[in-house]
């Protein structure tokens, strides 16, 4: 058997993109709350209102340059698809009981910051928010799920960005790891997975998302990620002396990519594209310290880090115990004029020949995912966590209810495959899968519900239509025997074309 016994199978999602009940039970607004819906082709937008009351929009990825007093709000004209998102607050039960009826080990799912402390500055949490994540855990324990929690997803509170411009200022490490105690104090004994920031490496893209920072200014984002940095760091050590049963770890939105020939310039170009997209991040969560290229690359662009005394060997003392990642496709990079270009996972490349790609657009490549695992295995020697994959695809609901998604499991199958390959035949070590989008929810980044990825189709539509209500696919069964044999049983192949 490939995969080791304790192997943790199960599914992913987002409180920002599945929870919502967004103002409901004290919580307060997010950073996504102001985030409209959009399509593929046309992006979405944020929302806001200057002091002379005129309304505004700008996009989500390099939103820079603001006017001043920019107060980010809703406006009744537009459809916010988070708000309701696919109602975990008010279906959870449903929901996991479903998970558990697929024979999930584990479910990563996260915490809305904004729950637990509405503006990110309260002193004390709000006891409803704490309240409702009890019953959540309560009933993954039922099943047999082992919660995997990210503490922060794309969710900051937008209270900490009308105040000082959230990671922009370092009063927010103390914010987060005011929340981080109030989590890994309350839920000791129900929760032992943690995770940081989610693909904290995108805010290579724009501030908004990872760190709900209005800025694409370069030396604003190298203080806010260096901010992130240190509150991981220490969220670590205090998860350990909290819990010393607790393991935690970063996460990372692995952009795995080729170089176009074997010209060295384009060796050399993809060596600095791994290196600025995904192994810095790794590298200092991992190994404790800034890689000396990323501080010549500051030195070269006249970028300074505000580093206080002693955080450094914080970093160092704060390593994570496992290194978690999304893996949905690659890209090529190449010194050339620019052939057809291709995107996926707020990622930008050029298109690779020789491979498929979904509706999206996203290039489908199984083969990087064992390269991807063989090379930060090679790289860091902790255990890995593949913690989202999957396939985004426009399903069909027929009349009885059923969708036959086979595209969704052979996508799968192979990406499966390729991680047994990476154990059985390479020796990394991987500790679990999580499916990405395991239930359906709107897209992080088209806000789209036609965008679907899970075993359970829920009845909810672009247009905020929608009973809400959950019916199981055929990935459903074909998974559920996945959970059940450890891997081993994937199903038939696919017909060859």
């Amino acid at each position: 058997m490939a995969f080791r016994k304790d192997f943790l199978w199960g599914g992913a999602t987002a409180a920002n993109q599945y929870e919502g009940g967004w103002n409901e039970g004290g919580r307060g607004p997010s950073i996504d709350d102001v985030l409209t819906g959009g399509t593929k082709d046309s992006p979405r937008v944020l929302t806001y209102v200057l002091p002379d009351g005129s309304k505004h929009t700008t996009t989500m990825f390099g939103v820079n340059n603001l006017p001043e007093g920019a107060h980010f709000t809703q406006f009744d004209e537009y459809l916010y698809p988070n708000h309701e998102a696919t109602d975990f607050y008010h279906h959870y039960k449903e929901d996991i009981a479903l998970m558990g009826e697929m024979g999930f080990k584990c479910f990563r799912l996260s915490i809305s910051w904004s729950r637990i402390f509405p503006t990110g500055m309260e002193e004390q949490p709000n006891e409803e928010g704490l309240t409702f994540y009890d019953a959540v855990f309560d009933e993954c324990k039922k099943y047999g799920i082992e919660p995997l929690v990210t503490i922060s997803h794309y969710e900051t509170p937008l209270g900490l960005t009308h105040a000082w411009n959230s990671w922009a200022d370092r009063r927010t490490i103390d914010c987060y790891l005011r929340y981080c105690k109030a989590i890994f104090e309350r839920y000791k004994g129900k929760v032992k997975y943690w995770l940081t920031f989610n693909e904290i490496n995108c805010i290579n893209h724009g501030g908004w998302m990872e760190a709900g920072v209005p800025s694409a200014d370069p030396q604003i984002l190298a203080n806010a990620t260096y901010y992130q940095f240190v509150a991981s760091a220490k969220a670590v050590q205090m998860a350990h002396e909290i819990d010393p049963n607790y393991q935690v770890g970063c996460m990372i939105a692995f952009m795995q990519s080729y170089p176009e020939t074997c010209n060295p310039a384009d060796n050399l170009l993809n060596v600095q594209a791994m290196n600025n997209g995904s192994y810095f991040y790794m590298d200092v969560h991992a190994r404790g310290y800034y890689p000396n290229y990323k501080l010549k690359e500051y030195e070269r662009k006249g970028i300074t880090l505000d580093i206080q005394p002693g955080e450094l060997d914080e970093l160092k003392k704060g390593v994570v115990d496992f290194i978690s990642f999304s893996y949905y496709m690659t890209l090529v990079v190449g010194t050339a004029p620019e052939k057809e270009t291709t995107a996926g996972n707020m990622s930008f490349g050029r298109k690779n020949p020789y491979l498929k790609a979904s509706d999206w657009g996203w290039q489908i490549d199984p083969t990087g995912l064992r390269i991807a695992l063989n090379n930060i295995y090679d790289r860091y020697q902790k255990p890995m966590f593949v913690v989202e994959n999957g396939l985004g695809a426009l399903d069909t609901k027929e009349e009885d209810g059923s969708v036959h998604d086979t595209y969704r499991i052979d996508y799968l199958r192979d990406h499966i495959k390729a991680m047994k390959d990476a154990v059985e035949l390479d020796g990394v070590d991987l500790m679990g899968y999580t499916m990405w989008g395991c239930i359906d929810l709107v897209s992080a980044s088209t806000g789209e519900m036609r965008k679907r990825y899970g075993f359970v189709f829920v009845d909810k539509y672009d247009d905020g239509t929608g009973d809400m209500s959950r019916s199981r696919k055929d990935s459903f069964y074909w998974y559920k025997k996945v959970c059940e044999s450890n891997g081993e049983d994937l199903g038939a192949e696919p017909a060859q074309p």
